[in-house]
């Protein structure tokens, strides 16, 4: 499995991730808030997406970042969402 080998908070607006393939993968908040996975974003049973993602400001910030496990990161947002799990998979899948 491919996990992260280092986090990188470049600003309150940018993150980027560094691979154990060497890949290193980058993102925006107004990016990730747009493709949250949360049952407030994402109809559990059905995948549909729920969150419009016109709502998502591109001025949007992230106050913080926690690890969550061995397994995914946590974002506060400044619109203050905060529900989301974002699991490394995940997140290497929207990279690419």
């Amino acid at each position: 499995m491919i996990e992260p080998t280092e986090i990188i908070e470049e600003s309150d607006r940018e993150l980027s991730i560094k691979w154990s393939d060497d890949a290193e993968t980058k993102y925006n908040a107004p990016q990730l808030r747009r493709n949250c996975p949360c049952a407030s974003c994402v109809n559990e049973w059905t995948g549909e997406k729920i969150l419009r993602e016109e709502s998502v400001s591109d001025d949007l910030s992230v106050s913080s970042v926690s690890v969550v496990g061995r397994y995914a990161l946590n974002f506060h947002f400044s619109d203050g969402h905060n529900t989301g799990i974002f699991s490394f998979q995940y997140l290497r899948k929207l990279a690419e």
